[in-house]
């Protein structure tokens, strides 16, 4: 089994919970609460590798907007292999906040150990003019952190699919090169490892390559 740790984070209202929600359980609830703290939540996926099936677990963490619990989630921070940036498109001040949420949970983890991630969500409430504008300063941000931008509906369900097996793809490929690179089995460091996939099975990925600013 490969674990991989996910922290989502952001402002508060701007869609985290409604985000993970409709991946994890294929719901929206309008009405939700806030979150208290921190939630939890895992999703297992199922990779064919040479040799054999192997089970790539992503628990995720949702942390919390409001300020008064920042002393808690930083505890929850710590181990993460990625890290997933929420912003509200249609706030541009969720967006502005989103370098001071990164910079919190990087004191927790190495920046070179973390694979990061910029989501906009609430799309469906944006007129592609309003997003257009939006989406040229969410890649600045995008490329200033060096993470993948996606923008998302929880509503419509947009992306959020393909957003989380794209998470999915990249923690699981740092996982096994982590694995390899601690000289584990019978495999030395420069052995190729072939992850066999269908175009179809975004979970699956090539060999790893360096991260763009957007998708």
């Amino acid at each position: 089994f490969k674990i991989s740790k996910i922290i989502v984070v952001g402002d508060l209202s701007v869609g985290k919970t409604c985000l993970i929600n409709r991946f994890c359980k294929d719901t929206f609830d309008k009405n939700y609460k806030a979150t208290i703290g921190v939630d939890f939540e895992m999703e297992r996926f199922e990779a064919p590798a040479t040799p054999p099936l192997m089970s790539h677990t992503l628990p995720r963490w949702d942390t919390a907007g409001q300020e008064r619990f920042k002393c808690i989630a930083s505890t929850y921070y710590r181990g993460a292999q990625a890290i997933v940036i929420v912003f509200d498109v249609n706030d541009v001040g969720s967006l502005e906040h989103t370098r001071q949420w990164l910079a919190d949970a990087l004191k927790e983890n190495d920046p070179s150990n973390v694979i990061l991630f910029l989501v906009g969500s609430k799309k469906d409430l944006s007129t592609p003019a309003q997003y257009s504008l939006m989406e040229k300063d969410a890649l600045k941000v995008a490329q200033e952190m060096q993470a993948e931008y996606w923008a998302v509906s929880s509503l419509t369900g947009e992306n959020v699919r393909d957003f989380f097996f794209r998470v999915a793809a990249l923690t699981f490929e740092s996982s096994v090169l982590a694995e390899l690179e601690r000289g584990s089995g019978a495999r030395r460091i420069g052995d190729t490892v072939r992850i066999s996939s269908k175009e179809s099975d975004l979970y699956l990925s090539t060999p790893r390559k360096k991260p763009k600013c957007c998708q």
